[in-house]
């Protein structure tokens, strides 16, 4: 997945990919509040344990981690609060019917600038076993090997 000219990644959830197979990706705006913008263009993000839910025709965006902006001070939020993500009603309701269906779950992948407005894409995910992780694994190291051979002949 690239990104434009205009779009600048903030910060990469690098587990998602490895943890998760990602089916599909929505981008939704984030509803933050002044000194967090600041925080995610420094990029003290964690997305450790982070995750989305549909609820009552919303979004929510859970344990996302973004660290207080130290000039901030007492205008700054809770690290860790609910956030709401700014998506249209087809779009919810779509992710709403998938992730009820299919017992699929809504992982956030990463934080960009669009334009100045902070995103997040969301990937529509199945959780991975321990086999499909070490086979992931395995045959990326074989594609690796292949090239290597094709380049060296």
């Amino acid at each position: 997945m690239s990104k434009g000219a205009d779009q600048k990644v903030a910060a990469r959830n690098r587990k998602a990919r490895h943890e998760f197979e990602i089916l599909e990706t929505v981008e939704a705006g984030m509803e933050l509040r002044g000194p967090e913008v600041k925080s995610i263009r420094a990029g003290h993000v964690s997305f450790l344990d982070a995750f989305a839910r549909v609820e009552r025709g919303e979004v929510w965006l859970y344990n996302l981690h973004i660290s207080p902006y130290e000039q901030a001070n007492r205008f700054n939020a809770d690290p860790v609060r609910t956030r709401r993500l700014l998506l249209n009603r087809q779009e919810i309701r779509r992710l709403a019917t998938k992730v009820d269906e299919k017992g699929l779950t809504l992982v956030p992948l990463d934080i960009h600038f669009s334009r100045g407005y902070a995103k997040i894409t969301l990937g529509v995910g199945r959780g991975r076993k321990l086999h499909d992780k070490r086979e992931t694994l395995k045959r990326k190291q074989q594609e690796r090997e292949a090239r290597r051979a094709v380049e060296a002949h």
